[in-house]
């Protein structure tokens, strides 16, 4: 193989796995949503029974699952417990929760039981940032995946919620979804 050819992979390698955490969805940060309303507080958008409805993508961009989960946070001071009931389009059913800590300077941290370790957060404006490792269900490989997870509020109360998730840097799944409160 000729040098330039080589030169040209190695380059393209490089765009590949740094460009998208240079410009893309990966490269937004808290700061950039601090000055935006209407302001996220998780202990209010994050609180009572929420609708969630979402797709999930696989690594070539097509839909591979669709999904309705009924939500229900209950904070106790800056403490919550998020409750998520799914239903997958395969007729699949999960139940997860989330345990969020929301401290003084805007930062989450949030546990799950197929989180890795501690996930991160941080309350900006109308938006909320998390990161964090999950490990699939043995059905689904069992794999771990970094996830960076986006949550925007809308003007109309609506969370829109995407997440990126990556292996070896490399982008595997997204999943958007709305969150909205539900009628009581």
């Amino acid at each position: 193989m000729s040098s330039v050819l080589i030169a040209l992979l190695v380059l393209g390698l490089v765009c590949a796995l740094v460009l998208p955490r240079v410009t893309g969805f990966r490269s937004q940060s808290p700061s950039h949503y601090a000055t935006l309303g209407p302001k996220f507080d998780p202990r209010i958008h994050l609180a009572g029974p929420i609708l969630c409805e979402g797709v999930i993508y696989g690594p070539l961009g097509r839909v591979t699952s669709r999904f309705v989960a009924d939500m229900h946070g209950t904070w106790a001071g800056d403490k919550c417990r998020l409750a998520e009931a799914f239903v997958y389009d395969s007729g699949v059913h999960q139940n997860r929760a989330w345990d969020l800590t929301l401290q003084a300077d805007g930062s989450l941290r949030a546990e799950a039981e197929d989180l890795v370790g501690t996930g991160i957060g941080h309350v900006a404006g109308n938006a909320v940032q998390m990161r964090y490792k999950i490990r699939l269900p043995k059905a689904s490989g069992g794999h771990v995946l970094d996830v960076v997870d986006w949550m925007y509020l809308l003007p109309n109360g609506t969370i829109m919620n995407r997440s990126q998730f990556t292996k070896f840097g490399i982008k595997v799944a997204e999943l958007v979804a709305t969150m909205r409160k539900k009628d009581t």
